[in-house]
């Protein structure tokens, strides 16, 4: 007889007392509750702060734009949202750790319009197929400006002057692959200039290179430009866009001085692939809580915004529609190097 077996007798004597089962079942219970609690917060998500990587430096639109949203996100998450900035190589950099960060819903960041052109153009780079959508937060026409040490008043004055010195005017942008750099490339494309794209980390470095007379023009969204365009430190003379914008509502379109030229950047958030659908659905529900959200909206445009929040399944039909559009220009232009469709 082994030691168990020998045991056993005394076991079933002990149970067979009154109160005793009771007693046990009662330790089952208790014992079930203490461990309940923490089962469910090992599952619960999300239970720590989550990473929002901006891929650009601190200052700039899509900085700003995101800092606003993960102070608004922080308080519907109930943890901390955190802005991590990692500019480099055409927002390439922050969109690499971000894409190949553990997808445990953790880690998400912001994918901008010049995405679509790096994953073309720079081997390094991200397909916009390693990106998770997660939330549209819109879009920004962008806003030829120059120096006002230039004669150039109009966007006539801006073409004539670089027809007449191809590779003269300076023009600040993105580096290779940014959004910025995109619409310098198109307006060289169709409107047959050729400019000397001058690249910068970001459009806060970009719009200081304008204001100290270090190049001549930019490429930005209005709310880089609007306060310096308002206090008469540059002049903005054209917006790219089908509509003027409220935020520099003096300044007409290309279409309203006879050009047919339309830019924009638009922003997303987006997380690596892989992360669990039931994750992915309590990010996409509570982004679009705040993107929709009245009081936010307000903010947002009070910072030169426009927020046109969609969900998961609209943010990617409308990057496939981009990339449709975009890279028949790329390719025409023989700006694809990197991988082909």
């Amino acid at each position: 007889m082994n030691i168990v077996e020998s045991f056993r007798p005394r076991i079933a004597s002990w149970l067979n007392r009154p109160g005793r089962r009771a007693l046990v079942a009662l330790a089952i219970v208790a014992f079930a509750l203490m461990a309940t609690p923490q089962a469910t917060r090992a599952q619960a998500y999300p239970s720590q702060p989550i990473t929002l990587i901006v891929p650009w430096p601190p200052g700039g639109g899509s900085d700003i734009a995101m800092r606003l949203v993960a102070d608004a996100a922080s308080k519907r998450m109930g943890v901390p949202v955190v802005v991590v900035n990692r500019p480099g190589a055409g927002g390439t950099i922050g969109l690499k750790e971000m894409a190949s960060s553990k997808p445990d819903g953790y880690t998400i960041g912001m994918v901008a319009t010049g995405a679509v052109f790096a994953q073309y153009n720079n081997a390094n780079a991200n397909a916009l197929a390693d990106f998770e959508p997660i939330a549209f937060f819109g879009e920004d026409a962008f806003v030829l400006s120059v120096n006002t040490k230039t004669s150039i008043k109009t966007v006539a004055d801006y073409i004539a002057q670089a027809k007449a010195n191809p590779g003269k005017l300076r023009n600040g942008n993105d580096q290779p692959g940014g959004s910025s750099h995109v619409a310098a490339s198109m307006l060289e494309r169709r409107l047959g200039l050729k400019l000397n794209k001058v690249p910068y980390a970001g459009y806060a470095p970009t719009v200081q290179a304008l204001l100290s007379g270090e190049i001549d023009s930019v490429t930005v969204p209005p709310p880089d430009i609007a306060q310096h365009h308002k206090s008469g430190a540059v002049r903005a003379i054209g917006i790219a866009g089908t509509e003027r914008s409220f935020m520099v509502p003096d300044v007409p379109t290309f279409r309203e001085q006879g050009v047919d030229f339309v830019a924009g950047s638009w922003r997303y958030i987006a997380g690596p692939k892989g992360i669990p659908a039931d994750r992915l659905a309590v990010l996409e529900t509570r982004f679009l809580e705040v993107l929709r959200d009245k009081e936010f909206i307000e903010k947002a445009r009070s910072a030169g915004f426009v927020v046109q929040p969609a969900g998961r399944t609209d943010t990617a039909k409308r990057l496939v529609a981009e990339d449709d559009a975009m890279y028949p220009v790329f390719l025409e232009a023989g700006l694809v190097r990197a991988r082909q469709r």
